[in-house]
């Protein structure tokens, strides 16, 4: 087990990746975290051929490439895809969060105390794993 923590920040809004970097700090779960920034869909897809990562931190609300779409197309195309976490406009976009199979999912505008808990609770998962 590493003490650094890969995540994956997608989004192609600049101001959603400042925001959940701030939410989630330097360190999560007692790991440092190397948040690796991803704006594009198709940079996120290389992004996973060529690296490895803990958790994968999806905008569900990106676009063109949608987080949700992004979210599905991961877990049926990588064995050991990490845990999803999926940031969603409405609660009421839960059944698509489910249907993206994403691990757990966190609402916008995004609470700087929630947002970290649920990242470290899928952190956590993938440590026991």
């Amino acid at each position: 087990m590493s003490d650094t923590a890969r995540v994956m920040l997608y989004s192609d809004d600049r101001t959603v990746r400042e925001q959940v970097r701030l939410a989630l700090g330097k360190k999560l779960a007692g790991r440092e975290l190397d948040i690796v920034e991803i704006a594009t869909g198709p940079a996120a897809i290389t992004a996973m051929d060529t690296s490895s990562f803990d958790l994968l931190i999806l905008d569900g609300e990106a676009v063109p490439y949608g987080g949700m779409g992004l979210a599905k197309q991961l877990k049926n195309e990588f064995d050991a895809c990490p845990p999803v976490l999926l940031l969603v406009a409405r609660v009421a976009d839960a059944w698509l969060a489910s249907w993206s199979e994403a691990d757990a999912i966190a609402t916008y505008p995004l609470d700087p105390v929630t947002l970290p808990q649920t990242a470290a609770k899928l952190l956590g998962a993938e440590q026991a794993a």
